[in-house]
Formats: C-alpha cells, sequence, structure tokens
C-alpha cells in the first residue's frame, strides 16, 4: 500500500474517533475515488499516482468554489473550502515561483529546447520532477514564456 494510501486510511480512523463527521465524509470520498481506479485499472496505485488523483479532485473543488463564490452561494463555498482545506493536508508543499522558474529553465537548457515543438518534451520531464507540487498550467505557461521569448 502506498504511503499517502495509508495515511489516509489513517487519517479517516483518527477523524473517526474524534467524531469529525465532515472530515471522515471528505476523506472516505476521496478514498472511494482511488479505490475505484484501482478498480478500474486493476492494480494499486502508487504515490505520484494517489497524488494525481488528489489533484483531480481539489481542481474539481476549485472550480465549483469559484462558481458558488461568483453566485453568491456562501454555503456552498464554505463547504468546498472545506474540502480543499482537507485535502490539501496530504499534498506536499508546493514549490515557490522561483524554485519553479528555476526548474523550467534548467529542464530546458538540459534538453537543448529551443522551439515551441520541444514543448511536450520539457513538460513530460517536468511533470516527472514536480508530482504533486506544481500546478501544471503555471508550469506550462512558464516553459510557454520561456520558449517563446
Amino acid at each position: 500500500m502506498s504511503q499517502l494510501k495509508q495515511n489516509l486510511s489513517d487519517s479517516i480512523k483518527t477523524s473517526m474517533k474524534a467524531r469529525e463527521l465532515e472530515r471522515v465524509k471528505v476523506l472516505r470520498n476521496v478514498q472511494a475515488v482511488i479505490k475505484q481506479i484501482e478498480i478500474d485499472r486493476r492494480s494499486d496505485l502508487d504515490d505520484v499516482e494517489v497524488l494525481e488523483v488528489l489533484q483531480k479532485q481539489l481542481k474539481q473543488r476549485q472550480e465549483s468554489l469559484a462558481i458558488f463564490t461568483e453566485n453568491s452561494r456562501d454555503d456552498l463555498a464554505k463547504k468546498e473550502q472545506f474540502e480543499i482545506d482537507v485535502i490539501n493536508e496530504f499534498m506536499p508543499k508546493q514549490m515557490d515561483a522561483s524554485e519553479l522558474a528555476a526548474l523550467v529553465n534548467a529542464e530546458i537548457a538540459e534538453q537543448g529546447a529551443t522551439s515551441m515543438r520541444d514543448m511536450g518534451s520539457v513538460m513530460g520531464a517536468l511533470k516527472n520532477k514536480t508530482a504533486g507540487r506544481a500546478d501544471p498550467a503555471i508550469i506550462s505557461q512558464l516553459v510557454k514564456q520561456a520558449l517563446q521569448g
């Protein structure tokens, strides 16, 4: 069992003992998504794959939060924010902008990338190096700027 899945399981048990029912609901929901993917693939997920699932869950909730906030649904926005906070506890520390920019520039230099045609290979390498620690959309934006500029 991957370490992240074990942490998730332990957190559910702890939350149940503390009678934190809303937290348990969020964690069980995430655990159910992971289990469903494992059933579909017929294999256990490793930590990197679990991180991808957590990122996808976060992104869905952030999109919902934006919609609820835009439509003045504070009750639903508050619920989404709570779920985001719970899931964020399992995410690794995010890279700051300068760290990310340095990593992007180093990867471009390492591969000798010079044009937008090289973006796919640069993004592929960076995806593995930043797994769960940076938003792929931000990485993509930085790579585009570096290759165009």
